[in-house]
């Protein structure tokens, strides 16, 4: 497999059910009452943090799932964390319904709002960057989705495309990226590690190939 220089990669893998994989996320945040779970979703971009993320939602009766990309929409590569603890973590945290239209959503003309209904046992909260220290006071839990670097750059091509003006994108995203990956680790913060191609034989639908954090 190949990762980027710095990353960790991941050993002791096993494979659990889907839902074994919740509890487990559950338990790391026993004492929660009065509000979701808010359990975050992290990967670099192609490895499925979003396929995840609604798989998780999906097994679990109540829950929501939030894109952070909705709230870097035409605003910051990573520098939203204020933004989405301010508007979306903190409601959570009291316990509040969320209706956030970001300012960018209004200069633009983006309709609709980031809608998170109240009452919510789990919120899965996905994105690039999601884990960091910044955050980690408002993460019940944390999934780090690590992948061959070849197959997430192949994913990638193929939803976005390969125009002169998408691959400068990307690589103005990997001059932030990669210095704020090594500085945040998250593969070091995960509560668990998920595989992203199989490792393990496995039934993709029902169960998961997870391994505990690495050490830096």
């Amino acid at each position: 497999m190949r990762l980027h220089p710095g990353e960790t990669g991941a050993v002791d893998w096993r494979v659990v059910t889907l839902l074994g994989a919740v509890r487990q996320l559950r338990d790391a945040s026993p004492d929660v009452m009065g509000r979701p779970r808010v359990i975050a979703v992290d990967g670099r971009g192609g490895a499925g943090k979003t396929t995840l993320a609604e798989q998780l939602c999906k097994a679990v009766p109540n829950s929501a799932v939030v894109h952070t990309d909705d709230i870097a929409w035409n605003h910051a590569y990573f520098d939203w964390g204020s933004l989405l603890v301010e508007n979306i973590l903190q409601p959570l945290r009291r316990g509040e319904a969320v209706d956030f239209r970001p300012e960018a959503w209004i200069t633009h003309n983006r309709p609709g709002s980031i809608a998170v209904p109240a009452g919510a046992d789990f919120i899965w909260v996905e994105g690039t960057g999601i884990i960091r220290e910044e955050l980690a006071p408002w993460l019940d839990a944390s999934v780090w989705i690590q992948g061959d670097l070849d197959e997430q750059e192949r994913v990638s091509a193929v939803r976005d495309g390969d125009s002169p003006e998408q691959l400068e994108h990307v690589a103005n995203w990997l001059l932030e990226e990669l210095p704020f990956m090594l500085r945040e680790q998250p593969w070091a913060r995960a509560t668990m590690i998920v595989a992203g191609p199989p490792r393990i034989g496995h039934a993709p639908d029902t169960e998961l190939v997870i391994a505990p954090p690495t050490s830096p």
